[in-house]
């Protein structure tokens, strides 16, 4: 084995020289380099993006948005004291919380901007919400009798800023008639902003359960839904179906899977699809390494002759091509990877810069975030690495084996 490493390391040393076709044949190993450095970077960086969304779809959005919810489609749900307590005790449910939920407008002067109007009670929503985490001025644990928090683009929409007073109009029906009636006008203060990003700041109001249920002639013990937080996210709706079987009440059945779930189906086929491309890339640098070491073995037939009439086996001969192959893959796996770490970690600052630098954010608006997020998984990188060699050991074994059947009597006697 050290002596196969010495003759690979004499190879690749004159294969460097500039000089006609063993300029040619190191260019080509140093693209099969590149090309593998670049594909290991690059899934590294892809990666460790998909895992920042992944991260931020759970402890952001999904801390935010409702993991489990049960609404009242027609009637409202009663005595939602007793239930709520019944809902906790259920395996699997860390938190419950009762709300009212109706669609309506906000109005500040001129200007209207349509909302989800939700009352929430302020001494149950902290144990199904990080809303606070995410709000500016007043929390929703703190709200009062006449506050409203709103979302930063309804803020931004109508004019707004904290201490403002601020209409709601929430439409009106005759139970009897069916009919529309003319929208209840409600008068309240912005008392806080929440700044999550994405749709949730556009849509986004938030008031007291009690002043909810006022508004609407409901009473104390009367809202139309309620909201679980559950310890395994990814089985939120296994558990929304089991625990949602104790609630006497005619309901309907919502996770988050129905709501954010394409977003998440999303981010998998990203992978899977990132996973696919990037290792094609290292497949076709791997390629590069046959080519490479064919013209290689073409070149030292002579060499590879001499060494088998001093006696050289063939599994030296082998093995010296195979270590040639390998280190190519080994210079791209190094730095490609100490690349892709330093650029996983800093892809967030670069985005900002980069976004500031352009004066335009791709991301404003569209998603959850505005900003890229990242999280370095160790095994991707080991997994990444692991396949790159797989793939490289395999590209070399053909032209080390051609290298092999090297006859010296043809070659040295021409």
């Amino acid at each position: 084995m050290l002596l196969s490493a010495f003759i690979s390391k004499r190879f690749r040393a004159h294969s460097g020289q500039k000089d006609g076709q063993n300029g040619f044949v190191s260019f080509i190993a140093k693209a099969s380099t590149i090309g593998i450095l670049l594909g290991v970077a690059v899934l590294i960086v892809a990666l460790s993006v998909i895992n920042g969304f992944e991260q931020q779809l759970v402890h952001r959005l999904l801390s935010v948005v409702p993991q489990v919810e049960y609404v009242a489609p027609n009637k409202p749900i009663n005595n939602w004291q007793s239930k709520v307590a019944l809902l906790r005790s259920q395996a699997g449910v860390t938190g419950a919380a009762p709300f009212i939920s109706v669609n309506g407008m906000a109005q500040y002067k001129s200007e209207l901007k349509a909302v989800e109007v939700r009352g929430v009670s302020p001494e149950f929503e902290n144990q199904v919400s990080a809303l606070n985490k995410f709000t500016e001025g007043r929390l929703v644990s703190q709200l009062q009798q006449e506050d409203v928090l709103l979302g930063q683009q309804i803020v931004n929409r109508l004019g707004l800023k904290i201490g403002d007073p601020v209409t709601l109009l929430i439409p009106q029906i005759n139970q009897q008639s069916n009919t529309l009636l003319a929208p209840k006008r409600v008068s309240l203060n912005l008392a806080g902003i929440i700044k999550m990003g994405g749709p949730i700041d556009e849509t986004a109001a938030f008031i007291r359960l009690d002043k909810a249920q006022s508004v609407l002639s409901f009473e104390q013990n009367q809202v139309t839904g309620l909201r679980l937080q559950v310890a395994d996210v990814f089985a939120a709706h296994q558990t929304a179906m089991r625990v949602g079987q104790v609630i006497p009440d005619y309901v309907y059945v919502s996770s988050w899977f129905r709501t954010q779930g394409s977003l998440y189906q999303d981010i998998q086929m990203v992978r899977t699809i990132v996973y696919i491309v990037v290792f094609l890339i290292i497949a076709v640098a791997s390629f590069n390494i046959v080519s490479s070491l064919v013209m290689e073995v073409r070149e030292k037939q002579a060499n590879i002759a001499i060494l088998k009439t001093m006696g050289a086996q063939d599994s030296t001969i082998l093995a010296t091509f195979v270590m040639q192959g390998f280190t190519q893959a080994l210079i791209g796996v190094i730095l490609g990877t100490v690349i892709g770490v330093m650029l996983a970690l800093n892809i967030s600052e670069l985005f900002t810069w980069a976004s500031n630098l352009l004066g335009d954010n791709p991301l404003q608006g569209v998603y959850f975030i505005e900003f890229l997020p990242s999280k370095l998984v160790w095994q991707d990188i080991v997994i990444t690495v692991i396949v790159t060699f797989v793939l490289a050991i395999l590209a070399t074994l053909y032209p080390a084996w051609q290298a092999t059947r090297v006859d010296p009597a043809k070659v040295l006697g021409n």
